[in-house]
């Protein structure tokens, strides 16, 4: 009735700010966690957590905006839950690896820079927060509305994602473990279709994610879509894929067989090439 209009105006502005106010919580959490990771990686002068940091960090935001939401519908619980997975995944993995090789090549003019290395964990948490809105927004929603196709088919590419990174990860850390790898570049399994399929995962994982939580955005919530954006430039354009193709041109580029690799594998996308 028009004369209650101003009541779902007021509750509607209430909402809002409450998901403003978790919002705000959740991303001074987020370079609170940072910044006290920083201080501690610039005094031991180490880069062995950052990616562990990061990590812990998604999984800490994503229970964090679910708890201070307070609805708990199916939607948030399994959004976190699959964020927690990602997490606890890849976390281990990264960890376990800088943990056998000693060191993280990123960090090597950055560990002795306290300042520099204080932009790298600020970034991280730009990164955290950008990477995991669509989730955070979600879980701050009270809102619901019964799971459908949307939720599935993101889903679905989250479970597709999921399995493509672990999938590739696994796959170049056994090549590298054999000792008549050394020296070579993996061109089997998923990294003859990709030249970095791990990335390609990890693009479609936050992908998923934002298709499922679509499902219950309305209006600005929207531009939350800027989460697998952002994190497919970052990854083709800024830290990730530029650096490895830089690093590998320079231990491979003469190599006609890398050559070949180079001309007939896509960079990302799996394309077919005619």
């Amino acid at each position: 009735m028009p004369e209650f209009a101003w009541v779902s105006e007021a509750l509607q502005e209430v909402a809002n700010m409450i998901m403003g106010s978790i919002l705000t919580k959740c991303a001074a959490t987020d370079l609170a966690v940072q910044w006290v990771g920083w201080a501690v990686a610039a005094a031991f002068k180490t880069e062995r957590f950052y990616d562990l940091a990061g990590s812990g960090t998604f999984i800490l935001l994503a229970h964090l905006s679910r708890v201070l939401g307070g609805s708990g519908h199916l939607r948030q619980n399994v959004q976190t839950s699959l964020v927690t997975v990602w997490g606890l995944r890849l976390g281990t993995f990264l960890f376990l690896r800088i943990l056998k090789e000693g060191q993280d090549r990123r960090f090597n003019r950055v560990r002795d820079s306290p300042g520099i290395f204080f932009v790298y964990w600020t970034m991280q948490a730009l990164w955290v927060f950008i990477t995991l809105l669509p989730t955070l927004i979600l879980n701050s929603e009270r809102r619901d509305k019964p799971l459908g196709p949307q939720d599935y088919i993101g889903w679905g590419i989250w479970g597709l994602g999921f399995a493509t990174e672990a999938i590739a990860d696994q796959q170049k850390w056994n090549f590298k473990q054999d000792p008549d790898n050394a020296g070579k570049f993996i061109q089997s399994g998923l990294w003859a279709y990709s030249r970095h399929p791990n990335y390609l995962g990890e693009i479609l994982q936050w992908t998923g994610l934002f298709v499922s939580a679509s499902s219950v955005m309305q209006g600005a919530q929207y531009l939350s879509v800027v989460s697998p954006l952002f994190l497919w430039f970052l990854l083709r354009y800024i830290s990730g894929i530029p650096i490895l193709e830089k690093q590998a041109i320079r231990k491979w580029g003469s190599d006609p067989s890398f050559q070949n690799y180079m001309r007939k594998t896509p960079l990302l996308w799996p394309w077919p090439k005619f």
